[in-house]
């Protein structure tokens, strides 16, 4: 039930945040980093196990999606039927994989074991693949530089805020951002397989 209403919240709020904040802290309502983000921490602070972590996590971001298009057509008066439109539907697929990586990093990175600083550097990875993602814009006529640098910054200075706020020590702070540079780079090229490389 949890992940029903926070689900909900986080694609209704989404589109709000989108709509009303301005850019460049406006722009992390359209990255897929920080849903992910959230997926992390519903399940890092809820104490689940993987298998529950991982379903909740999917559900979270599955039901996100139809109440972001359903505010949007609530308050700008978007069409209803892109709740149910082909890309609705592969934003949900993309959400059910991120909730399963994501949902499943949340508990690993508050388990004992050698995966717990990779998972704790996986915010921070995400954050900074797209990143990456959006440096390659530079040059790009369709983006305006100084725009791209703006968010650019934001999205490191996100990515190490998240690490240090969730380590429990500097060495495990340390660790978890040297972890999370070549995860990064893993999840840059997840990126631009999908329908975010664009």
């Amino acid at each position: 039930m949890r992940e029903l209403v926070v689900g909900f919240a986080l694609g209704f709020l989404d589109f709000v945040w989108i709509k009303y904040v301005p850019f460049p802290f406006g722009g992390l309502g359209n990255s897929i980093a920080v849903w992910a983000v959230a997926a992390f921490l519903f399940t890092y602070y809820s104490r689940w196990s993987v298998m529950r972590a991982a379903l909740s996590a999917s559900v979270m971001l599955v039901v996100a999606v139809p109440s972001y298009y359903a505010a949007a057509a609530l308050i700008q008066n978007d069409d209803w039927s892109y709740i149910w439109s082909a890309y609705s539907l592969l934003w949900m697929a993309l959400g059910v994989v991120a909730g399963v990586v994501f949902g499943i990093a949340g508990v690993l990175a508050r388990t004992v074991g050698p995966l717990r600083l990779p998972s704790l550097g996986a915010p921070g990875a995400v954050l900074l693949a797209e990143l990456i993602m959006d440096v390659r814009r530079i040059g790009d006529p369709s983006y305006a530089t100084a725009d791209v640098v703006e968010y650019s910054v934001l999205l490191a200075v996100l990515a190490v805020l998240i690490t240090v706020l969730l380590g429990r020590t500097w060495r495990d702070r340390a660790l978890a951002l040297a972890c999370a540079v070549p995860l990064a780079g893993v999840g840059y090229l997840l990126m631009i397989a999908t329908a975010f490389g664009g």
